[in-house]
């Protein structure tokens, strides 16, 4: 089942590797949600989580350079968000590979509500400025 599906009209935000770097992470976040939901081994789950973490760190530092090589003004309100989410992401990832949680259908709720309101919210909001 997926959870979440990139549409031009929700998600696009005009900057091209942005969007092409949201549609990956939604296919990533798609395939966790599908293994954790699905009965996959926890191992299964255990590498896909860290493969989704990892793209979202990377995909986050691409987005704050260029921010920054932009000259952005909403970058620190921007990167503030972007913390928030690793912390919590990070903080689940340490306590699913000790054991003491796990990938859940609420967890796949959490990261799909923070980037309904993300993207439209702070992405969509640095295009014209990224698109200079």
């Amino acid at each position: 089942m997926t959870l979440i599906t990139w549409t031009a009209g929700q998600y696009g935000t005009n900057v091209g590797f942005a969007d092409d770097e949201h549609k990956i992470l939604f296919d990533k976040l798609n395939k966790l949600y599908d293994l954790a939901t699905g009965g996959a081994q926890r191992s299964e789950i255990g590498a896909q989580l860290d493969d989704l973490i990892a793209y979202v760190v990377e995909h986050f530092a691409h987005e704050e350079k260029e921010m920054v090589a932009k000259a952005y003004s909403g970058y620190d309100a921007h990167k503030a968000e972007h913390e928030a989410l690793i912390g919590i992401c990070g903080g689940l990832q340490t306590k699913f590979h000790a054991g003491e949680a796990e990938v859940t259908e609420e967890v796949g709720q959490l990261v799909k509500s923070w980037l309904d309101s993300h993207i439209p919210t702070y992405d969509m909001a640095y295009a014209s400025a990224l698109n200079s």
